[in-house]
């Protein structure tokens, strides 16, 4: 297998792993009350530390629990937020069929992922404070877009050198077919 080839099905399997983050990370915002009730539940077992441990914590999925029990039992359309929270994950994951398909063509999906990874840490720093988020909470949003850039960055790198690879003739490229003769 030539180098080119070795190199494409990395950038495959790199960007398939993204994808079913993103993916996974937009199904969760789905059935979000449910998940904050086993959250809770789970938090708050005998065998958690979290309670003894992490206080503030477990005050936070409380209130947080709370907040979106009054939602859902008052005002449930306030929650179709998260669903199109959900929805732009999955979108976004369709996207990166783009590079999947022509890496080196579609490397711009790739360097919009690193800029929408990048917004991220601003818009915690400034709608953190506005909805009353704690710091701590914050900076584990802001978490998501520096762990979801790294392995962006990763694949930006390998489809720079898969183009450099595809542009430089020699043993590097895959090899052409001899004539029949």
């Amino acid at each position: 297998m030539s180098e080119r080839r070795a190199l494409l099905r990395r950038i495959r399997v790199w960007v398939a792993v993204f994808v079913v983050c993103l993916v996974l990370s937009g199904l969760t915002a789905f059935p979000l009350v449910h998940e904050l009730h086993w959250a809770e539940d789970l938090l708050k077992s005998s065998a958690s530390p979290v309670p003894e441990h992490f206080p503030a914590l477990m005050e936070w999925i409380t209130r947080v629990r709370t907040g979106l029990d009054e939602a859902d039992a008052s005002y449930p359309f306030v929650l179709y937020g998260t669903d199109w929270l959900a929805f732009a994950h999955l979108v976004i994951a369709v996207a990166f069929y783009g590079p999947y398909r022509d890496p080196v063509r579609n490397i711009w999906v790739v360097e919009f992922g690193m800029i929408a990874c990048a917004g991220i840490i601003p818009l915690a720093l400034i709608c953190g404070p506005i909805r009353d988020i704690p710091f701590w909470w914050t900076v584990i949003d802001m978490s998501f877009g520096v762990i979801g850039v790294i392995p962006l960055l990763v694949l930006r790198r390998m489809i720079k050198r898969l183009e450099t690879l595809s542009r430089t003739p020699g043993p590097a490229t895959d090899p052409v077919p001899a004539a029949a003769g």
